[in-house]
């Protein structure tokens, strides 16, 4: 299996590339990691200009011998190429599979809603370096190569199911890039923020007329969580039983998703 490995956002150390390179070699000897040499570009604070990331994603995702694209990592800016790239995928991009998360969800919510490729969310390459990253990157690389499902949710059943960042989900809401989720569960997790901001972006999910149909919610991780001045005083399954309850569907508990290195994989759709 040949993955073509892009930045589609921030720039990165690099330290992870070789790391993941010699893992891979050893665990999945199937798989050729092929990366683009956009990987260690850097822009200010991005992985390359608008332009070079685009280019970049363009130039795997469109060539045929590529059988996935598996992002280095997320940060801020994959949205900022949506308007270049999305109309230049040509028909080797519909049959590729994307992998990643966190800011990487602009570029998978714009796929999955134009039904381009097969789409998850699922640790990236620059999670070798978390504690037992290994086992983190061998649930993206064991259900990319082998159709391993013992990397994927442990909570997902036959029901399509879609995972955001819940700060990349509010920010697609409202645009055309938000796929029609109607009918799926939707799991969402959140990194560095106060609890007030949480509160604010459920509330957001749960009034948005895009969102209208969707069969549930569940919690992934959420981690680094800000101070909040005064103290919050709510949990945050709280919060998402009462936004849940707005939204006129079921909280269906937490899933095992996120900035950590539990990070699992969430095919959307049926998994």
């Amino acid at each position: 299996m040949r993955i073509g490995v892009l930045a589609a956002s921030s720039r990165t150390n690099p330290s992870a590339i070789p790391v993941v390179a010699a893992y891979a070699a050893c665990a999945f000897p199937e798989v050729e990691l092929v990366f683009h040499p956009q990987c260690t570009a850097t822009d200010g604070h991005f992985a390359g200009s608008d332009f070079a990331r685009a280019a970049a994603f363009l130039e795997y995702a469109n060539d045929p011998a590529f059988d996935a694209i598996w992002f280095l990592r997320g940060g801020y800016g994959a949205n900022r190429i949506l308007q270049m790239v999305m109309p230049e995928l040509a028909r080797a991009a519909r049959h590729k599979t994307y992998l990643g998360y966190s800011d990487v969800g602009f570029l998978l919510g714009a796929l999955y809603a134009r039904r381009i490729g097969r789409v998850a969310h699922g640790p990236m390459v620059s999670d070798i370096n978390r504690h037992d990253g290994e086992a983190t990157v061998a649930r993206s690389l064991g259900w990319m190569a082998r159709g391993d499902r013992s990397g994927l949710e442990p909570g997902l059943g036959g029901q399509p199911s879609a995972a955001f960042n819940l700060s990349i989900l509010t920010s697609l809401i409202g645009t055309p890039w938000l796929p029609d989720l109607t009918d799926h569960v939707l799991i969402v997790e959140e990194v560095s923020e106060p609890m007030y901001a949480i509160d604010r972006m459920l509330f957001k999910v749960a009034n948005a007329t895009q969102l209208k149909g969707i069969a549930g919610l569940r919690l992934g991780a959420v981690t680094a969580v800000q101070a909040n001045e005064p103290a919050w005083g709510e949990t945050l399954d709280y919060m998402m039983v009462r936004w849940a309850r707005d939204m006129g569907v079921p909280y269906l508990g937490r899933a095992e998703v996120g900035h950590t290195q539990g990070n699992h994989v969430v095919p959307f759709g049926v998994g």
